[in-house]
Parts: structure tokens; C-alpha cells; sequence
């Protein structure tokens, strides 16, 4: 039974379609736009590459620990959770969550900052940007056009779910020269909770790994008030039970706060904002999904405590630094002959600048870590990662 959408929702009967018309569609089940935009991103390719691909443990040998694959599907989950809370279309949210990280390369962040680095005379890369690229040129699934052919709200959803964009790299401005995606106002309220949910995710997700790992313990986690209110509740709820089986329940109980804050501060906004329908979210002109300023505040705390205590820990950035060697040589060895490049990439090379470097990027981009690590060994030499990797 289909339930009904909140007027300012995202309706797929009213939305403004494909780039790309389409026959056929009949005759594959009975889903709407958005449905489909889920399930072409499930079934990709760059989709199933997440699973090895880092979230903030580099190619770790631990199965415990997440991945870009099971991070998207948990901000899915969360993402969803809001969507029906506020009768909003949870399936076109559950296809921005799921697609939101595609465009990253190996290794997270250091793979991102190398080939930044090695493109920075071609206008750079940025993983936002390439998740459009990814979708609407690198895949091919379909016999008549590049790309997934996703619908505009979609492909709005993950140009811009973080809030307006005044300065698009180049790769999102090819995008936006495409598929006019008014990159200067806000998204679809879809598209804000799929923002906010990554958020959630990784902030407490993450602590769950720290702690996994032994880089974070309880003791430093006591020092964000959020956090210490949280341990001193589930402990007093399971006063016999052991860290780690608590901190489990944390991390449940902390995201539980943070999606309630969350669902009461947006329908306070959007009443107040007066917003009668998806034209009038994007006309806003301020986000309609937020937290409380209060728990803002806090979570922004936390943030800062994961930098300081996780993200930057010794034994991660060790591990950065080693990433990015591996993703810079591997770069530099395909740019001096692009030759050593797969057949099928060889077949597409450009000849000049800067899409030639372009090309080289989109390949090392689309690789996963330990196919990066392979490749870099077989074109450059033994990869010198850290123990554990």
C-alpha cells in the first residue's frame, strides 16, 4: 500500500524526468521513477565497488570494519528512518544515501587529496563531483546512452545535498551544463536528510570502529559531554555488562537522540518557513533539515573530538601517507605511459590535455583498494603499507 506524501515532498509523478527518454519501462515491474533510480544504483557497478573501498580504515584485514558500502547502506537505513518520519519520499532519499560516496577513490580522503594533487594543472578532482561523473558518463549499462540516465531529482540530490554550490569544480559543471541542476539554491528536503544522515552515521559509526580498533577507549570518549551523558545512561540501564557490549548500545541510543532532534527541529522549520511544496524547499533560501542548535552544537563537538582522537590519530595518518604514495606513484606511472593502462581504457585515451589526465584519474578513481595496491605493484613496485593493511 503506498502511503501519502507529505505536500512539499518530492512527488515522482510530478518530477522533471531523464535526460535520456526510455521505452520499455512497462514492461519491468511496477515501480515509479525514483524506484528505479534506487534499484539502477544498487545494481551498478561503482555501487558494488564500495565494498572495498575505505570508509576510514584503509583496506583493513579486520571484517568487522566498515566499508563505503556498508557506511551507505547504514546512512540508507537512517535516511529512511527521517524520509517516513516526515512523509517525504523515502525512495528517492534511499537513492541519494546509497549513491552519495560513488565517487570516491581508494583509500577515502588520501586517495582524494593524491589525485587532487596530480590534477591540479587539470582542474583537480573532488569525489562529489566524480559520484556525477561516475553516473552519467563512466557507467555503461544501457545500450543507447551513457550513464545510469537517473532522474533530475537524483542527480540534483547528490550535486548538491550538502546546500548550494557557488563554486563547482569542473567535473560538476559539466554535470550541471548537462542536466541544469540550479546549483545555486537548495535541494530537495530528500536531499537534506540524506546529507544529515551521513553525518549521523559517521559520527557514531565511527566511534564504534575506534573502538574496535583500540585507537579510541571509553575514557577519551568521556570528554564530549554528548558522549559522557550517553556512556553514564546505558551504564546505569547495564550496570553488569561489559565496554564493549556498552558501547554498542551508545551508539544506538546516540543516534536514536540525534534523529529525534533532528525530526522535531525540521518540522518546526518547515512549519515556520510556511513551504507548500518541493518548488518552495528549494526557494527557501536556508536549509529545512537541521538539528536544534543545541544539538548542533554538540554534534559539532564530537566531530571535533574524532578529528583530534581518531581521524588523525598516528597510526591513521601513517597509513594516509602510505595510501597516498600508492595512489600519486600509480598516477605518475600511468601519466608518463598511458599505455600500461587496461585495454578497455586504452581504447578511450584522449590525446590531449586535460582529458587525457582526466581519463587516468576516472580509472585509479573507479579502483578499489586493494586493486590499487595490485596495480601499483605491478606498474610501479612493492607497495609499503602499514602493518594491519
Amino acid at each position: 500500500m503506498s502511503r501519502a506524501l507529505a505536500p512539499c515532498a518530492s512527488d515522482p509523478a510530478r518530477g522533471r524526468g531523464r535526460l535520456h527518454a526510455e521505452e520499455g519501462g512497462a514492461t519491468r515491474g511496477p515501480r515509479d521513477d525514483y524506484q528505479r533510480d534506487r534499484d539502477r544504483i544498487i545494481h551498478s557497478i561503482a555501487f558494488r565497488r564500495l565494498r572495498h573501498k575505505t570508509q576510514v580504515f584503509l583496506a583493513p584485514d579486520g571484517d568487522h570494519f566498515r566499508v563505503r558500502l556498508t557506511h551507505s547502506l547504514e546512512v540508507a537505513q537512517i535516511g529512511r528512518t527521517i524520509a517516513r518520519s516526515l512523509g517525504v519520499n523515502e525512495d528517492l532519499t534511499e537513492a541519494i544515501c546509497l549513491a552519495h560516496d560513488i565517487g570516491h577513490p581508494p583509500f577515502g580522503h588520501a586517495g582524494e587529496d593524491a589525485l587532487k594533487a596530480a590534477t591540479l594543472a587539470e582542474g583537480g578532482f573532488d569525489h562529489n563531483g566524480h559520484t556525477l561523473r561516475t553516473l552519467m558518463r563512466i557507467e555503461r549499462s544501457y545500450p543507447r546512452f551513457d550513464g545510469l540516465n537517473l532522474t533530475w531529482e537524483t542527480l540534483e540530490g547528490l550535486a548538491k545535498h550538502n546546500g548550494p554550490v557557488r563554486h563547482p569544480g569542473w567535473a560538476l559543471a559539466e554535470a550541471d551544463a548537462a542536466a541544469g541542476l540550479e546549483l545555486g539554491t537548495w535541494p530537495s528536503l530528500e536531499a537534506q536528510i540524506a546529507a544529515i544522515a551521513d553525518d549521523i552515521a559517521y559520527d557514531n559509526h565511527d566511534i564504534d570502529d575506534g573502538l574496535r580498533a583500540g585507537l579510541l577507549s571509553p575514557e577519551q570518549l568521556h570528554a564530549v559531554p554528548l558522549v559522557a551523558r550517553g556512556w553514564a545512561a546505558a551504564k546505569t540501564r547495564f550496570p553488569d555488562i561489559s565496554d564493549r557490549r556498552l558501547s554498542r548500545e551508545l551508539v544506538r541510543q546516540q543516534i536514536g537522540a540525534m534523529v529525534l532532534d533532528l525530526i522535531g527541529e525540521t518540522r518546526r522549520r518547515i512549519a515556520e518557513s510556511g513551504v507548500r511544496d518541493a518548488a518552495d524547499v528549494r526557494a527557501a533560501g536556508r536549509a529545512l533539515v537541521a538539528f536544534s542548535d543545541a544539538m548542533r552544537e554538540e554534534e559539532r563537538d564530537l566531530k571535533r573530538f574524532m578529528y583530534a582522537n581518531l581521524y588523525h590519530h598516528p597510526r591513521q595518518l601513517e597509513a594516509a601517507a602510505a595510501a597516498h604514495r600508492v595512489v600519486a606513484g600509480l598516477f605518475a606511472a600511468l601519466r608518463a605511459d598511458p599505455l600500461l593502462m587496461p585495454e578497455e581504457w586504452r581504447a578511450a585515451l584522449p590525446a590531449e590535455e586535460p582529458a587525457l589526465s582526466r581519463h587516468i584519474a576516472d580509472y585509479i578513481a573507479g579502483m578499489t583498494d586493494r586493486y590499487a595496491i595490485r596495480e601499483y605493484e605491478r606498474v610501479v613496485g612493492p607497495a609499503e603499507m602499514p602493518e594491519g593493511f
